[in-house]
């Protein structure tokens, strides 16, 4: 991917980010605005745009990026009490950033999934 990708470059080392775990294929990190008191932010190194298109691509990294967020779940201690794991893809589903990840939230009650009713 180009340089214009914000997680191609964290992945890089050309932006900083507070790395919490990282494998030969994923990397975690702290979410820099997060919306609750354990936000991590799981990816693959490689760059594919959404969720859909890394399980088509590359079921074997899509794996290795759900074995990375149950360790660091397991690593900050949200196993016990639960956590929720979510991938935005696309527009509608609200992703910012077209490189795949995982949102890896906990440590608090998050309450219900959609904000509104959208029926």
């Amino acid at each position: 991917m180009g340089s214009d990708c914000l997680f191609c470059r964290i992945v890089a080392g050309e932006i900083p980010a507070t790395v919490v775990r990282e494998t030969e294929t994923t990397l975690a990190f702290r979410d820099i605005d997060p919306k609750a008191p354990v936000h991590v932010l799981v990816i693959p190194k490689e760059h594919y745009a959404d969720v859909a298109t890394l399980a088509q691509g590359d079921p074997a990294l899509a794996a290795d990026v759900l074995a990375t967020s149950a360790a660091v779940a397991e690593d900050e201690g949200l196993l016990g009490d639960g956590f929720r794991l979510m991938f935005n893809t696309g527009g509608y589903g609200g992703q910012e950033v077209f490189h795949v990840h995982a949102h890896l939230l906990g440590g608090a009650p998050l309450g219900p999934m959609l904000a509104r009713n959208l029926a």
